[in-house]
């Protein structure tokens, strides 16, 4: 399933690209966000994708266009921090995360609760191996 979804990302960014490298950029930016996982939700359902959030944090595949997207986390940094780590454009990193976002809430926000900080090396070794 998750090739499935690494595939999609490439297609949807319309370019061939190492799929894996907005992932891990991704997980680098949340690393060095302030709050790390719980501050970008807390931005995310302020922005207006609460239900987003919630649904994401159940497993559930519910899709964010590249609009939502960037008003959920746009002002934040974490789209062009990804950017510079993946080595990608912000606009393929936008079009990523509305796949990615998703997987990263269900792992590291089971239930809505971010995961401690402190944790998040670990899960994000065991989301990237996934992805791999």
């Amino acid at each position: 399933m998750t090739m499935g979804i690494l595939d999609e990302i490439g297609a949807v960014a319309g370019q061939n690209m190492d799929k894996t490298k907005v992932a891990g950029g991704l997980l680098q930016a949340l690393e060095q966000h302030p709050g790390g996982i719980g501050g970008l939700l807390n931005t995310i359902r302020g922005n207006g994708m609460e239900d987003h959030v919630n649904a994401w944090a159940s497993g559930q595949q519910t899709t964010a266009t590249p609009d939502q997207v960037q008003q959920a986390v746009g002002g934040t940094g974490i789209i062009e921090r990804t950017a510079e780590h993946a080595g990608v454009s912000p606009a393929v990193v936008t079009m990523a995360m509305t796949t990615l976002l998703p997987m990263v809430v269900q792992h590291f926000a089971p239930n809505g609760n971010a995961a401690p900080q402190s944790q998040f090396g670990g899960l994000a070794q065991q989301l990237l191996s996934r992805i791999l």
